[in-house]
């Protein structure tokens, strides 16, 4: 099977039990194109960003950040990765603080600002499950 090695930012991540290159993931193509791509609803009146999520509205600031679907946010032509899968895969192994998650949390708030849609693997609908 062909593999597709994407690059983003600095990071080594053993994604597939292969060698740890200096890349995020290391995925099949199967895996690339199953992804929803949900755009954003912005309300600048309330500052709110909406995603339609399972026939419901959620606001991505509060349930799409602390959410396992979540893949990353479209940015441009890029996906960024969501910081704080990264935070938690740093608490698991080196114990890190809780600034740590809060640097995560900003980060995330900081992306969805400049992004235009949600990357999503939910494919069987199943909505909203927590990340920790």
């Amino acid at each position: 099977m062909r593999r597709i090695y994407l690059k983003y930012f600095d990071s080594a991540v053993d994604f597939s039990g292969e060698d740890p290159y200096r890349y995020y993931h290391i995925c099949c193509q199967d895996i690339l194109f199953c992804m929803k791509t949900i755009p954003f609803q912005r309300d600048s009146g309330k500052n709110q960003v909406m995603v339609d999520c399972t026939g419901d509205k959620v606001s991505v600031y509060s349930t799409c950040a602390y959410c396992r679907h979540c893949r990353g946010i479209r940015v441009g032509n890029r996906v960024a990765p969501t910081p704080q899968v990264r935070a938690l895969t740093d608490l698991r192994q080196r114990g890190a603080a809780d600034e740590v998650m809060m640097e995560a949390a900003l980060m995330f708030n900081t992306l969805v600002r400049d992004g235009s849609a949600v990357e999503c693997d939910d494919d069987k609908n199943e909505g909203y499950m927590r990340l920790y």
